[in-house]
């Protein structure tokens, strides 16, 4: 009998085994009109996007951790080719290109995932994606119907593919990954293109869909997208979004959260009150899929940045930030929406919306199908008013531009600019961390051509020299002025009486002018127009005078029609005025050419390249603007947790190294902008709302912890312009001050309740929830007034109505 029952056990283990492998085997994504279907089920997908590349591996699992506590399903990311495939065939998988450690990341915390493979993948990131060996294949044409570029397209494309088939990480496998998409953004090249954008396009989506993936394939912004590929919808509003074919899901694969910064810029922000608005009308419309671009923007660390001027900073005013902290009020009031739509899931996956207008603006789009499936969407478009409206014999106050949310047709849970959640003031504060021994060395200007360099005649284009290997090229030549002696014995040079002026046209993006040794200046393009001109005197000697130009790159262009034949550098003309009588054109003359610095030949920004050399010890304020100058110094790794960053708001333009790894381009550009008053009511351009003006575009530049020992930390950095390193600081970002206010009958998720009889009512209960960062604990009461009070976190003031106990009773209660 025993024998027996564990016989029977053993059995019923071995079927359940076989269940739930069956399940896994038979998992599959498919879609319909309404929805992406996930083993046969319809789902409303909220999706952010979180780059890999942009983060550190230490980082992915408490990020994906905030993304799944901020409501997501999905986590988005591009695949970025240039960081797998540096050279041709030579692949790298390792670091913060680890992707299928992100991927499985991803899985462990039971999210699924969009492989966004491209794998052009524009995302303001360095040559769109693209390795910079890619434009150097014979006969090669990018993005078009052009044979050596879709052979090596699809070459990569197979090579992700097969990869994560390895690790079974579709879907269909039991992986995370129900959606992929081919190719990124390619409407507006398809209609330049004409007949060869429209074959190209054609046959990427049949290559990707032979691939056999078992999961369906994207294509954003492309509106003849093949079947059965599904066409989708970037911007910043997409209600407007129709599906190319009526059996498609409409789907929103960049909601953009904000918007990215250049140099000489300043930062965007979408207020949370209009993305939230956004959002609701692209639900009401039968919207299904939507992901925020980005959800987590994070650092362009290295040479990654793109545009060209795109900041090392990719923060995107994103739910959380740059530095893996949660933004708020953004996070919080996005939370609270995506558990106001899975209210409605049911009915919207189910259901088509009947539309009845409520007035001049407003509207209300209901899902009814009886059996007590209600939801509602009550909308006030106009942004000046708020309304009053009725709707099932029931009246409802809307604000200006927004959007509220019934899902049982009769009580509203959430309201799209009435924003309950909590505001958190974070500062960049002291973290008593000291750079020491600051030692120096100088670039060699003097020894310029004494090796590793070529002549030819003309000037030559920046990228086809240097590859991209580095983002300097020296472009050096020779101007003779002649003497000869007057009849008082006197030399005198040919020149005219006035001082000699340099004239350098520029294709971009910097340019630093050296005559004899010596810094003549400096000029700068804008990712908006490159190209530029420098003008200005220039020194010059009796005999022969080196000229120097240090053309710089800041970051190769990620977008526009075959941007990969977009030229850099100086290619002229180069012009001397008040010498000869006139003007001497210099761009035909002998050049002589050097790729990189002296210093970066030497590996200086490595631990093992900085104790290779002597460098010169002593005060930094004789090094004071000081160009092309190498800075390096040591610290301790602070203690705690916070984020960590270094202030580099002494300083003029270069790149930062911690410990060999690096941190990025710097650069002390200050922003023009307009930073008036910012009304979250009214359609959204990234113009809009902007802050920072009259300061650096970016002043505060990520250390990741991981990138830190204990002891002596190695800082190299390599100034352009000369600054004051003795003033650069290493500071934590902290959350100082959080805030909230609510009032009677706020809409809230946790006010919503289902009786057992399936009657659904609200509560009318008001609750606060006020929360530090993670390792932080609230020290300190500064306001709390029950009654009328007014003003914004920060800046409260006490009302008519106030009662005056309220800051003894919070401090109890939370003291």
């Amino acid at each position: 009998m025993e024998t027996n029952s564990v016989s029977k056990l053993l059995f019923f283990f071995f079927f359940f085994l076989l269940l739930c492998t069956s399940r896994l085997i038979q998992s599959s994504v498919t879609y319909d009109k309404k929805a992406i279907l996930i083993n046969g089920q319809r789902r409303i997908l909220v999706s952010g996007s979180i780059h890999y590349p942009r983060s550190t591996p230490e980082m992915w699992e408490d990020l994906i951790r905030k993304a799944k506590i901020g409501g997501l399903d999905v986590i988005d990311t591009y695949v970025f080719w240039n960081g797998h495939e540096p050279s041709p065939g030579n692949y790298y998988f390792e670091g913060r290109y680890d992707l299928v450690r992100f991927i499985k990341t991803v899985q462990k915390l039971g999210l699924y995932v969009h492989l966004r493979i491209g794998p052009y993948v524009c995302a303001e990131w360095n040559l769109g994606g693209f390795p910079v060996w890619l434009k150097y294949v014979p006969g090669i044409s990018f993005r078009t119907d052009n044979g050596p570029f879709k052979a090596a397209m699809q070459g990569f494309t197979q090579k992700i593919v097969q990869m994560m088939k390895n690790e079974k990480l579709f879907e269909t496998q039991g992986g995370p990954i129900i959606l992929s998409q081919i190719e990124n953004e390619y409407g507006p090249d398809r209609k330049a293109l004409g007949a060869a954008g429209q074959a190209y396009i054609n046959w990427a989506a049949k290559m990707a869909v032979g691939l056999n993936t078992g999961v369906p394939w994207v294509m954003c912004k492309e509106d003849d997208a093949p079947d059965p590929v599904i066409n989708a919808c970037n911007g910043f509003y997409c209600d407007y979004f129709t599906p190319n074919k009526p059996y498609k899901p409409k789907m929103w694969t960049e909601a953009w959260s904000g918007w990215f910064t250049e140099y000489g810029g300043t930062i965007p922000q979408r207020p949370v009150q209009d993305l939230a608005f956004a959002v609701a009308r692209f639900i009401q419309t039968g919207g299904s899929y939507f992901n925020y671009y980005m959800f987590h923007g994070g650092t362009n660390f290295g040479r990654t940045a793109g545009g060209p001027f795109i900041t090392t900073s990719y923060d995107y005013d994103a739910p959380i930030d740059e530095y893996g902290l949660i933004r708020e009020p953004k996070f919080g009031h996005l939370k609270e929406l995506h558990k106001a739509i899975k209210l409605c899931e049911r009915a919207l996956v189910s259901l088509d919306a009947t539309v009845t207008k409520l007035g001049h603006f407003q509207e209300a789009h209901v899902f009814s199908g009886g059996k007590g499936t209600c939801a509602a969407f009550l909308s006030n478009f106009d942004s000046n008013k708020a309304s009053r409206v009725t709707f099932n014999n029931m009246h409802y106050n809307l604000p200006p531009w927004s959007i509220s949310i019934l899902p049982d047709c009769r009580n509203v849970v959430f309201n799209t600019a009435k924003v309950g959640s909590q505001t958190s003031r974070v500062k960049m504060l002291p973290s008593n961390s000291v750079l020491y021994s600051w030692e120096t060395y100088d670039e060699d200007i003097s020894s310029l051509g004494d090796d590793s360099t070529f002549t030819v005649n003309g000037l030559l284009e920046q990228i086809n020299v240097t590859r991209d290997n580095s983002d300097y090229l020296w472009y050096i030549t020779r101007r003779q002025i002649l003497t000869f002696s007057n009849c008082f014995g006197t030399s005198v040079d040919i020149r005219s009486s006035q001082e000699a002026t340099l004239t350098v046209e520029s294709r971009g993006h910097a340019v630093h002018v050296y005559v004899n040794g010596q810094l003549s200046g400096s000029a700068y393009g804008t990712r908006e127009k490159p190209t530029f001109t420098f003008s200005g005197p220039v020194n010059l000697r009796a005999g022969s005078n080196r000229i120097a130009l240090l053309s710089v790159a800041v970051g190769l262009p990620n977008v526009g029609l075959h941007f990969e034949t977009w030229k850099t550098g100086i290619l002229g003309p180069v012009v001397l005025h008040g010498v000869d009588e006139g003007n001497r054109d210099l761009s035909w003359q002998k050049w002589t050419y050097k790729v990189g610095l002296k210093g970066e030949a030497m590996n200086l920004e490595s631990p093992s390249g900085a104790s290779s050399i002597e460098w010169i010890r002593g005060s930094l304020v004789n090094q004071r603007q000081q160009s092309l100058t190498w800075y390096k110094a040591y610290f301790d790794a602070p203690s705690g947790g916070e984020p960590l960053a270094l202030d580099m708001r002494s300083m003029g333009k270069g790149q930062i190294w911690i410990n060999g790894q690096s941190i990025g381009r710097y650069w002390m550009a200050y922003a023009n902008g307009n930073c008036g008053v910012c009304n979250y009511a009214g359609t959204y351009r990234s113009p809009k709302c902007q802050v920072g003006c009259s300061e650096p575009t970016q002043r505060w530049y990520h250390v990741p912890r991981s990138w830190l020992k204990p002891k002596q930390n190695l800082v190299v950095l390599l100034e352009e312009l000369g600054g004051d390193a003795s003033k650069i600081s290493l500071v934590k970002r902290t959350t100082t001050r959080v805030c909230a206010d609510t009032f009677e009958h706020h809409p809230t998720i946790e006010n919503f309740h289902t009786e057992s009889s399936g009657e659904t009512k609200m509560l009318h209960v008001v609750n606060v929830d006020l929360q530090c960062a993670e390792g932080q604990s609230i020290t300190a009461i500064e306001f709390a007034s029950f009654g009328t009070p007014s003003g914004t976190c920060g800046s409260f003031q006490k009302g008519v109505c106030h009662a005056p106990n309220s800051h003894a009773i919070l401090e109890k209660a939370i003291l």
